[in-house]
């Protein structure tokens, strides 16, 4: 960092900022951690020798936070994958349910902004559809801090939301569900080989409310990947270029997945699996009505407060989550 040139490439040099933070977050917890245990025991052994309950009780009450913070760490070790230490980008997509499903997506939206700034994460919304009358009928953002892909995909797949319907004049209750897709963000150093010739780029002017500079200049941008049909767009910037940019991470980011999903097909050929339909196997219900829970299919956590979850805490999941991969199911 203190070589020469290292802040002419701002997004490199962020890059790296964010790498030595995370290094140096996870030694410092270390150390906090051997030194807690080494406190704790002694505290431990004095409070034997002299019989005091107080102290032992003391401990009893510190030693679970001491766990509670090991298992923190446990998760991060579990974190394994070739891109789970990097960024992520979170893609919502309203299902069935018009627009209570609509209506769903906007509070998945607010739940993931919720649990990143908790992480103390960055939240960039990149793009966003709304509804026709309320909601969002789809919506990007990206998530920039450590671990944060490694910790969302678990969350990939389907969502469903069972309640009564605010919508509904007749008060009954409905089913909506919404897709939820997390990709990594591509690093400069990983290879995705783009042509220039296979893109076609279109820019138009920014919808919704972004100031009268982002609504009178085509500055938003569409990017095609004619090969594969794929297409992402960004309108969160007031410049073209950022924009341009920030699409054309999310086109790396889409076909780096689509590169991995073929390896992933092509090993459970191999293995001789079943692939499921991803959009008929919903990951978790969230039910508001005519009880409150919220439960993962996967992994079988439930959680009683849907409330709670909705304003971000959906840490236990996660865990359950990697616990479970790392079993090899």
């Amino acid at each position: 960092m203190l070589a020469p040139g290292f802040w002419d490439d701002q997004e490199k040099a962020q890059q790296v900022t964010q790498s030595l933070t995370g290094l140096k977050d996870r030694v410092a917890a270390y150390r906090t951690l051997a030194v807690g245990h080494e406190e704790l025991s002694v505290l431990l052994v004095l409070g034997e020798e002299e019989a005091d309950e107080a102290v032992v009780r003391e401990v009893a009450g510190e030693l679970k936070e001491l766990e509670r913070r090991v298992a923190g760490m446990e998760l991060e070790v579990l974190l394994s994958g070739p891109y789970d230490r990097g960024n992520a980008i979170i893609s919502l997509h309203a299902g069935a349910g018009g627009t209570e499903a609509q209506d769903w997506v906007q509070m998945l939206l607010r739940m993931y902004t919720r649990w990143a700034e908790e992480k103390g994460y960055r939240v960039n919304l990149v793009d966003v559809l709304p509804g026709d009358e309320a909601g969002i009928k789809s919506a990007t953002l990206m998530v920039a801090g450590p671990n944060a892909y490694g910790y969302l995909r678990a969350e990939k797949g389907v969502h469903r939301l069972v309640r009564i319907s605010p919508f509904d004049a007749a008060g009954r209750r409905h089913t909506s569900f919404a897709s939820v897709d997390v990709l990594p963000e591509v690093q400069e150093d990983v290879e995705v080989a783009i042509e220039p010739e296979d893109l076609k780029i279109d820019t138009f002017r920014s919808g919704g409310a972004g100031g009268q500079h982002v609504n009178k200049t085509d500055s938003a941008v569409r990017i095609t990947h004619l090969p594969t049909g794929i297409v992402v767009q960004c309108q969160s910037e007031r410049s073209q270029i950022s924009n341009r940019n920030t699409a054309m991470k999310l086109l790396k980011a889409k076909l780096l997945d689509l590169e991995m999903k073929k390896k992933e097909a092509e090993l459970s050929a191999l293995r001789g699996e079943q692939s499921e339909i991803a959009w008929g196997s919903q990951i978790r219900s969230y039910v508001f009505h005519p009880y409150s829970l919220v439960k993962d299919h996967r992994t079988g956590v439930e959680v009683g407060n849907v409330n709670a979850v909705m304003d971000g805490a959906i840490d236990e999941f996660i865990a359950a989550y990697l616990r479970e991969r790392a079993r090899g199911r």
